[in-house]
């Protein structure tokens, strides 16, 4: 099973748009395998084909998430963790590694203070209360934290560089099974209905380039800036999501003309009756 019938598997994956529309060619090619007398035997194998695609793409799928989380999580842990930690305790002078998160830890900071005052002035807190000891021991809270943040930061950015070398090595090394994959995925796509098509490209179009995506790719934006320790700057972000989605609406409908619309025009003319 492991190596038969490779050539039928990668069949879909290697078709090439034509003049005549995929979905047309494949009405054809289906009645002429219904006349075909030798089809039962053929249904049959092509069955045998599709079950082991399925199972292994998602073997596959399973394995390129899996591994290179799990080396990102023991790098970091047991590499990363202990070598960075020590450096930066031992090393580094200053607790931020940006302006951003100087500017978070002050302001949580001042609304502590605030906070102490205001229980204090509702008699929440007794007057005799010390508020410099609290304020120092909620600076010393926060100066652990950021400090923690800080390091995490440079051990995400080594762990992650790990991670992608770990995926980009499994993508050159399994060729044939990401070979398959790609032909699962075409043959997923290819037999949804035109309805289900459209909707998934409106549904796509609507969450990464449509009119409440901005505020999604701010959110999105700036966990990636923190998790690698880079400063949150607004004018980055904002020009960011005031041109991306564009280009990446560009993108799509240029791939909805060129391609979609000679494999699948009925799926493109039904997008645009749903999406007016």
């Amino acid at each position: 099973m492991k190596y038969w019938n490779l050539k039928k598997i990668n069949q879909i994956a290697l078709e090439k748009t034509g003049i005549i529309p995929r979905s047309m060619s494949r009405l054809f090619s289906q009645f002429k395998q219904n006349l075909n007398p030798n089809s039962e035997l053929e249904m049959l194998e092509e069955l045998k084909v599709s079950r082991y695609q399925t199972l292994a793409s998602i073997k596959y799928v399973l394995f390129l998430l899996i591994i290179p989380l799990i080396i990102n999580q023991l790098s970091k842990t047991f590499i990363l963790d202990p070598f960075i930690n020590s450096i930066w305790n031992n090393n580094q002078s200053d607790l931020f590694i940006n302006e951003s998160q100087e500017e978070r830890a002050f302001a949580e900071l001042q609304r502590f203070e605030e906070k102490l005052h205001f229980e204090v002035l509702i008699g929440k807190l007794d007057d005799h209360v010390n508020i410099t000891n609290r304020m120092k021991d909620k600076a010393l809270e926060i100066a652990i934290r950021y400090n923690n943040e800080s390091a995490n930061a440079i051990k995400n950015i080594l762990a992650d560089f790990i991670s992608i070398i770990i995926f980009l090595s499994i993508l050159i090394i399994s060729k044939r099974q990401f070979s398959i994959l790609k032909s699962f995925i075409n043959q997923s796509i290819y037999e949804l209905s035109d309805t289900a098509k459209a909707f998934l490209i409106i549904l796509f179009t609507d969450i990464f380039v449509g009119f409440h995506s901005p505020h999604g790719w701010e959110i999105i934006m700036e966990a990636i800036l923190r998790h690698f320790g880079l400063p949150e700057n607004r004018d980055f972000i904002f020009i960011f999501i005031s041109t991306f989605p564009v280009v990446l609406d560009t993108v799509f409908k240029y791939w909805i003309f060129r391609y979609l619309n000679k494999i699948s025009p009925s799926a493109v003319a039904t997008y645009h009756n749903m999406n007016e």
